[in-house]
């Protein structure tokens, strides 16, 4: 049985580092104290120690304990034993290369597959797809492969953004970027909105929160889903 939450982001405005997701990550990880985090997205090139001790404050308001994957000697072994799972944002490029550079990928996927719980917050989610190529962040480094951890049948666009009609910004829209993806690739791309995410149970998977999502499928017009929708017939 997979347990598994894909969320477009780790902190909503107004609110603390997954303040909005406390409740649902107290339950979701009911069955273990401590969780396993992996901090290599490092966001605004965060240490591996700083990223880690903003995670461990955060779950410490729900009585978990918090350690860090470069804090073993064996990352493999960690995965292995670890009862959850925490990848949190950043650079979606970084945190790739970090895991392919560690032969983490094949034992991330086994871990989670198995039935390890997993949460994925921004760069943690896009990992969750097909591939890592809807991406909003800049390619800083260049990661072997494309290829993510194939959770979920489709790719996702974290942090998706509407556009503004009250901005002067000419540049090119989310939509025009996926719509640029959808000409060389066909897999669905769910836009994920801040403040919503995807919890996965075995092969279920349903939109929560309050927002709808946007559905980008190849050759289609985009769509809207709303809260509670199964989307597992995305292919």
């Amino acid at each position: 049985m997979r347990h598994i939450i894909i969320a477009s982001t780790s902190t909503t405005h107004g609110s603390g580092y997954l303040e909005y997701l406390l409740k649902d990550l107290e339950l979701f990880f009911k069955n273990t104290e401590e969780i396993l985090f992996i901090p290599y997205a490092r966001p605004s090139g965060l240490s591996h120690d700083d990223y880690t001790q903003i995670v461990k404050i955060a779950f410490s308001k729900i009585n978990k304990t918090v350690k860090g994957i470069h804090e073993y000697e064996n990352p493999i072994d960690a995965l292995k034993k670890a009862k959850g799972i925490f990848v949190g944002g950043g650079n979606t490029f970084v945190l790739t290369y970090q895991l392919y550079k560690n032969n983490l990928i094949t034992p991330l996927q086994s871990a989670v597959n198995n039935g390890t719980p997993y949460l994925g917050t921004s760069a943690g989610s896009n990992i969750c797809g097909l591939t890592i190529k809807t991406t909003n962040d800049m390619p800083i480094v260049y990661p072997p492969s494309f290829n993510a951890l194939a959770l979920v049948p489709f790719n996702i666009n974290p942090h998706y953004l509407d556009p503004d009609t009250n901005s002067k910004h000419m540049g090119e829209t989310r939509e025009m970027r996926i719509k640029e993806f959808h000409n060389f690739n066909t897999q669905p791309v769910i836009g994920l909105r801040e403040g919503s995410w995807l919890h996965v149970q075995n092969d279920s998977i349903i939109l929560k929160g309050t927002l709808t999502a946007r559905i980008f499928e190849y050759n289609q017009i985009p769509y809207e889903v709303k809260p509670s929708t199964e989307l597992n017939i995305l292919k």
